[in-house]
């Protein structure tokens, strides 16, 4: 089936009703009987996705099973700033790393989970931060791989993998009404609206890094002006502290030794992590006065700085969040760090599937 010419709805009904075998695609792989069917089936015994999480510092992937335990990895850097099959080949080689692992023969889909924007209909990504991908047809490449021929492949963007992760298993389970964000060397983000994934017609909704939040602000990349990935995002952190004065103490210049300098009270750096805890704070306070989240979940690894970031970001959040419907708006570290991407690659595969079951403990 051509996922990359429905949206994520659309091929989950279609899926769910093949899954039944109440109709079926002339170029579609039956799914197969669910885990816990008896033996015998294309499972043996419990089945697998597999799970791709593309950004601008790495790929990654995994072999994820059906309570969202990852079973095995593979990882490359991203050659983010060279031509397009180059990241494309990374690509590959992380799929050839999955399916040499074992249990590769019980996979029943592909999730990716990818920088954005990505239009989940016509299966095409065009990462702001890997510059060689502009519409590139990243459906049809991986359904191309040797290893994924007749396999089910789906599209999310990478906020959005991250929403329906710790959706599923993570900070925001038990919400109906969520906001969740990746904060990193860029900034996504996706919703939960009335206790489901919310991606929209292209699966962008709730892409909060292009957001504007200063009208006056250096022009983003994505041609806006202002955006709050712009300000908040890891490499926006580290430049406005070297731009400030501030100097590491060695070689390592990015947001964590920025991080690091803060926790040592450098003001400085606190002023650049309260700059983007501000950023922060507009975007969020703007999401939920417009459809009323009341949870927003923050992960990625400029989350990893801690209170360094959620100190500033819920005082300011105070100040931005001020209407009776918003006040109560709470905000949460992410809970799955550096899984959440694969983890939510697997859980929109496997909702498409109708094969997600409840998440694996601990």
């Amino acid at each position: 089936m051509p996922f990359g010419d429905v949206s994520y709805q659309e091929a989950s009904e279609r899926m769910q009703t093949e899954r039944t075998g109440t109709a079926a695609g002339p170029a579609t792989t039956p799914a197969g009987p669910a885990a816990g069917d008896a033996p015998g089936g294309r499972d043996g015994g419990g089945g697998l996705v597999a799970a791709l999480d593309i950004g601008g510092t790495k790929i990654a992937g995994a072999l994820v099973d059906l309570r969202g335990a990852l079973v095995a990895r593979s990882r490359r850097p991203t050659p983010a700033t060279g031509p397009g099959e180059a990241v494309m080949g990374a690509v590959a080689e992380v799929l050839d790393d999955l399916a040499a692992a074992p249990g590769w023969e019980r996979v029943r889909g592909v999730g990716i989970g990818s920088a954005g924007p990505v239009d989940a209909a016509r299966g095409t990504v065009s990462p702001v931060n890997i510059g060689g991908w502009r519409d590139f047809p990243l459906v049809e490449r991986v359904r191309r791989h040797p290893a994924c021929g007749g396999l089910p492949v789906v599209l999310v963007g990478d906020g959005v993998a991250m929403t329906a992760a710790e959706h599923w298993q993570g900070a925001a389970r038990g919400h109906d009404n969520a906001l969740c964000m990746v904060v990193s060397t860029g900034v996504g983000g996706g919703l939960v609206l009335g206790g489901a994934l919310h991606t929209g017609p292209s699966g962008n909704a709730g892409h909060i890094g292009h957001i504007s939040v200063d009208l006056d602000g250096e022009p983003c990349p994505c041609g806006a002006r202002g955006c709050v990935e712009g300000i908040a995002s890891g490499t926006a952190i580290a430049r406005r502290a070297l731009r400030d004065g501030w100097r590491p103490a060695g070689a390592d210049a990015t947001a964590a030794a920025v991080a690091a300098a803060a926790r040592t009270g450098d003001p400085v750096a606190l002023a650049a992590f309260d700059r983007a805890a501000r950023a922060l704070a507009a975007g969020i306070a703007a999401t939920a006065t417009l459809v009323e989240v009341d949870v927003a979940v923050v992960g990625g690894g400029v989350a990893q700085a801690g209170e360094v970031l959620f100190a500033p970001l819920r005082e300011r959040l105070a100040e931005y969040a001020v209407l009776p419907f918003v006040r109560h708006l709470e905000v949460r570290p992410a809970l799955l760090g550096n899984d959440a991407g694969l983890v939510g690659a697997a859980a929109a595969v496997l909702g498409a599937l109708g094969l997600r079951t409840a998440a694996a403990p601990g």
